[in-house]
């Protein structure tokens, strides 16, 4: 289910890197809020290595996820809509093939 980057229309790429970017937004906004929480209940030495523990995870997860290669990112935008980071809405003015495989990715 690859699609090369010579499948997208240059109106779909538009569309698709509007998306990704998005997401990536209101990922990156919700991490930093929950990081400002984090850090304002720290009392003591170990509660800061956990935070960054949690900060390392979060940043191998957030890079291995936001991966802007047209051959993966029908899969990366059903992960995103999967767990709420966009909206397939958002999505709309890719070809129907495209959005169905978007789609029925997410609901698995």
């Amino acid at each position: 289910m690859q699609v090369s980057e010579a499948e997208w229309t240059d109106i779909e790429k538009n569309i698709a890197k509007t998306a990704f970017d998005q997401a990536y937004k209101r990922e990156i906004e919700a991490l930093l809020k929950q990081v400002q929480q984090e850090v304002c209940s720290l009392q003591e030495l170990n509660d800061l290595w956990q935070l960054h523990d949690f900060l390392s995870a979060r940043r191998h997860e957030i890079e291995g996820k936001y991966n802007y290669q047209y051959s993966a990112l029908l899969f990366v935008f059903a992960g995103l809509v999967k767990d709420g980071w966009l909206h397939l809405q958002e999505l709309e003015g890719l070809g129907k093939d495209k959005l169905s495989k978007v789609a029925a990715l997410a609901r698995m």
